[in-house]
């Protein structure tokens, strides 16, 4: 399932074995982050700077992979609060540093690398805001009205949010307001049931074919069984299946919705996943339609030996009611796009089989009527909910999840529709872009793989004169910590240390020649060198650190 264009990508583990941080490895690693960040002046690392270069790359300081290495700081900014005003202030020697980054070593060199899947996460989202932005004054569409409770959502609410396979994190607009996740239960419902009862025994009550019909209509397939999980009926018997088959010896209606509300805030890693008590009394009140696709089922003798209807309705319904917010549903949807391992936890919440086949039938089946069409012309795997919500999984890359209210006439989320279209328009996304290769269209994962082809170097050196020139360090440490060649030029030969020093940016000349080691007199095409460039523009203080290598 990987898309095109991907690296498998090893999902980050969340800390290394004690044996192998005392290792020479570890240490290594440990001095290797201290000498490219550290002050040569004051022979320490700011602790401030560090935490932005790892924030540059989308990853949190709040991802719980992190959670030992923010404590240790929080506990030594407590012991030397005198000295130091804020975390961001904080100084430390490369002795504390060793300590403070122990047991984290993975995750952070992976981050300071930008040895992760989208390696220029600012370019990145700067994209993804563009798209964003393009449907913030829409109208079109209406409220689900059917559920009191949904018609009650402000139209304008407009929620964006992203997660990668390495935790990286991106969200726009109102990602903490919560909403109910109606229809997007239904592919996390199925995996309960495809991991804790297998494939087979879970495919003998629930199809896995397109309907063709809409997505409460009251028929079966030719075996009289509901087509697929993403149906009403194909999820009240994911239902059933929870309540009968798994942990028999707890039938209690309370410790099947603790194990469906467990499973969501493991996938969730953490992120807000709770329950709105109006709006399953909404659905209760409003269930004349599922009561008649369940005793229709009933009739025709899919449920397992001893389902009761009533009790199978509202495990459905309470599925369907727990709420969460865009960030919540970005992580629950990369747990699935990283094989069921939660990106920023490295729990393995479903095995990868479990995953393969959900992920297929969100493809076919995932958007109500408009999934054919979805998977012709976005061509990924998605499902959306009458809340407004859309989850769109792109494997082995990331997870969107998107929010807006107002629906179309089939019952997708009007913005998100748009937004995903323009999504794989500009980047190479659709499952099958790899048919026709297309340089219109970018790739995100480009500097993921280990084969550095011509173009990609050739960006890379671009990003790195541009990041010399406006003297970004977080950007001029990643590059260095990626391998990529300080010393590289432009056609007109220009380096990183010319750009830098014609800026008159001090501390990305120090860093490029004490720390990178580049060599400190080359030749543009003009003759120039940097030390003359930094003379020419008048930036003197940059000009005397040549004056080592005179």
């Amino acid at each position: 399932m990987a898309p095109t264009g991907a690296t498998q990508h090893a999902p980050t583990n969340p800390s290394l074995p004690k044996e192998y941080n005392r290792s020479t490895e570890g240490r290594d690693i440990a001095e290797s982050l201290f000498t490219v960040f550290r002050n040569p002046e004051t022979n320490t690392v700011n602790i401030g700077k560090l935490i932005q270069t790892i924030e540059a790359t989308g990853i949190r300081r709040t991802d719980q992979r992190l959670k030992s290495f923010v404590e240790k700081i929080k506990r030594y900014h407590n012991q030397h609060s005198k000295h130091f005003e804020s975390i961001e202030s904080i100084e430390v020697d490369e002795q504390t540093f060793a300590r403070i980054i122990e047991g984290n070593l993975v995750v952070l060199s992976h981050a300071l690398q930008s040895d992760v899947i989208i390696p220029d996460f600012q370019s990145f989202t700067q994209t993804i805001t563009k798209i964003y932005d393009r449907y913030l004054d829409c109208n079109s569409g209406n409220n689900a009205s059917y559920i009191p409770q949904l018609a009650k959502y402000d139209p304008s609410l407009w929620g964006v949010s992203i997660c990668t396979v390495d935790g990286q994190r991106f969200s726009l607009g109102d990602v903490k307001h919560p909403f109910t996740i109606q229809s997007c239960s239904k592919p996390f419902t199925y995996a309960i049931c495809l991991h804790e009862l297998g494939s087979e025994v879970v495919h003998q009550h629930i199809g896995q074919e397109p309907s063709g019909r809409h997505f409460n209509d009251i028929c079966l397939d030719d075996k009289h069984l509901p087509h697929n999980p993403m149906l009403n009926a194909g999820a009240m018997m994911s239902s059933a299946l929870i309540l009968k088959l798994i942990n028999p010896q707890c039938p209690g209606m309370a410790e099947k919705y603790d194990l469906v509300q467990d499973y969501m805030k493991r996938m969730a890693g953490g992120e807000h996943v709770g329950f709105n008590n109006s709006v399953y009394l909404s659905e209760r009140a409003s269930a004349d339609r599922n009561f008649a696709v369940a005793y229709y089922m009933k009739e025709y003798g899919c449920f397992p030996n001893g389902a009761s209807v009533q009790d199978t309705f509202d495990l459905y319904s309470m599925a369907c009611s727990m709420e969460v917010d865009t960030e919540a549903l970005a992580v629950m949807g990369a747990t699935l796009a990283n094989g069921g391992i939660c990106p920023t936890t490295g729990e393995k919440v479903f095995d990868s089989d479990t995953v393969r086949d959900v992920l297929s039938l969100m493809y076919s089946c995932g958007m109500y009527n408009y999934s054919g069409q979805f998977a012709f012309k976005v061509g990924l795997p998605a499902k959306s909910g009458v809340s407004g919500c859309i989850m769109v999984v792109i494997p082995n890359l990331m997870a969107v999840s998107l929010w807006s209210p107002p629906l179309d006439k089939i019952g997708n989320s009007v913005r998100g529709i748009q937004f995903c279209q323009d999504l794989v328009k500009i980047f190479n996304f659709h499952r099958f872009d790899n048919l026709k290769f297309s340089e219109e269209k970018m790739d995100p994962r480009i500097g993921t793989s280990n084969k550095m082809t011509y173009d990609t170097s050739r960006k890379l050196t671009l990003t790195l004169l541009f990041s010399a020139a406006s003297g970004d360090m977080s950007s001029l440490y990643r590059h260095y910590l990626q391998g990529v060649d300080m010393n590289s030029n432009d056609y007109d030969g220009r380096t990183a240390l010319h750009l830098a020093a014609a800026e008159g940016h001090v501390d990305a000349v120090r860093f490029l020649l004490e720390t990178c080691g580049v060599f400190p007199q080359p030749k543009d095409r003009w003759g120039h060198t940097p030390e003359e460039e930094a003379a020419r523009f008048g930036h003197e203080e940059a000009r005397i650190l040549f004056s080592k290598y005179a």
